[in-house]
C-alpha cells in the first residue's frame, strides 16, 4: 500500500524518454501511484504501447527528438503548456563515449541540445502551471558523473555537468513557488544504453560483453547491476508531496559504486 504523501492522484506527469528503459519505468510508476501521464519519446509505436497499457485514464503522448529543439519550442512546448503538468521528469539518452581529448567541438551540439537546452524548454513550458498549483516537482535524470567524471564518457561528463549546474540554479530560483528541483544520478543500470557501452567496451578491449559485465559488477559494492524500476522508485520519492523539503540535491541510485560524498 502506498503511503498518503507519496500518492500521486491529481498529477499530471510529463516524462521523458518514456518509450524504453528508465523514463518507461518511471511512467508506469508513477501511473500506478495515480498520476495522468504526458509521454514524450522519438518512438510511437512504443509510446502507444505504454499508453495502452497503463492504468488510469488520461493519459497522452507527444513524439519528438529532442535534438529538435526548434521543433521541440515551436510545436510541442505549446502542447504541454496546456497540460497543466506539476511533475517533470526530464531524461534522455546519453551521449556516445570517447575521449574528451578527441571530440570535436560540433560533437557537443547535439547533446547539449538533447540535455541541457530541451529541459530548459519544458521547464519553461511547465512552469506556470506549476506555480498556479503552488506544487511543482522537477527531476532530472544525469549520471553519477557529476560527482566522479567516468573514463571515455568525454562528452556525457562535460554535458551531466552543465545539467547539474542549471538544476541547482533553478532549485534556488523556484523553491519560493514550492517547486523543488532534483537530479538522479542512475549508475549501471540494465538499460539499451547499459547495454550498449558495455558491447562498446568489449569491442575496444577484444573482450565478450560477459566478462566486460562481470567486471564492471564487481565495481558495485552491492555486486549487481541496478534495475530501471529501482530508479524510477527514486524518482516517484522526490516527484512525491513527501519530498517537499528537499531540493537542489543529487541522489546518486548506484549500488554505492560512486567513491565520493
Amino acid at each position: 500500500m502506498t503511503p498518503t504523501s507519496w500518492n500521486l492522484e491529481n498529477k499530471n506527469a510529463l516524462v521523458c524518454g518514456a518509450s524504453q528503459g528508465i523514463g518507461e519505468a518511471t511512467a508506469k510508476l508513477l501511473a500506478e501511484r495515480g498520476a495522468r501521464i504526458v509521454a514524450l519519446a522519438r518512438s510511437e509505436d512504443k509510446l502507444a504501447e505504454l499508453i495502452k497499457n497503463l492504468p488510469g485514464k488520461g493519459h497522452k503522448y507527444f513524439v519528438i527528438d529532442f535534438a529538435d529543439t526548434a521543433k521541440l519550442q515551436s510545436e510541442i512546448a505549446p502542447l504541454v503548456a496546456k497540460e497543466n503538468i506539476q511533475i517533470l521528469i526530464n531524461n534522455a539518452v546519453g551521449p556516445k563515449g570517447g575521449l574528451l581529448s578527441d571530440t570535436k567541438p560540433e560533437e557537443f551540439d547535439a547533446p547539449m541540445r538533447v540535455h541541457l537546452l530541451a529541459s530548459h524548454i519544458l521547464t519553461q513550458a511547465c512552469l506556470p502551471a506549476m506555480k498556479t498549483a503552488g506544487y511543482g516537482r522537477i527531476v532530472n535524470i544525469i549520471s553519477t558523473s557529476v560527482k566522479t567524471p567516468i573514463p571515455n564518457l568525454g562528452v556525457s561528463n562535460t554535458v551531466r555537468g552543465a545539467m547539474a549546474n542549471w538544476s541547482k540554479t533553478l532549485a534556488g530560483e523556484l523553491a519560493a513557488f514550492n517547486i523543488t528541483v532534483n537530479n538522479i544520478l542512475p549508475g549501471y543500470i540494465r538499460t539499451g544504453r547499459f547495454n550498449s557501452l558495455v558491447e562498446a567496451s568489449a569491442q575496444q578491449r577484444k573482450a565478450s560483453t560477459e566478462e566486460i559485465e562481470n567486471q564492471w559488477q564487481e565495481t558495485i559494492p552491492m555486486k549487481r547491476i541496478g534495475e530501471p524500476l529501482e530508479v524510477a522508485e527514486a524518482i516517484a520519492f522526490l516527484s512525491s508531496p513527501a519530498a517537499s523539503y528537499i531540493t537542489g540535491i543529487n541522489v546518486p541510485v548506484d549500488g554505492g559504486r560512486t567513491p565520493s560524498l
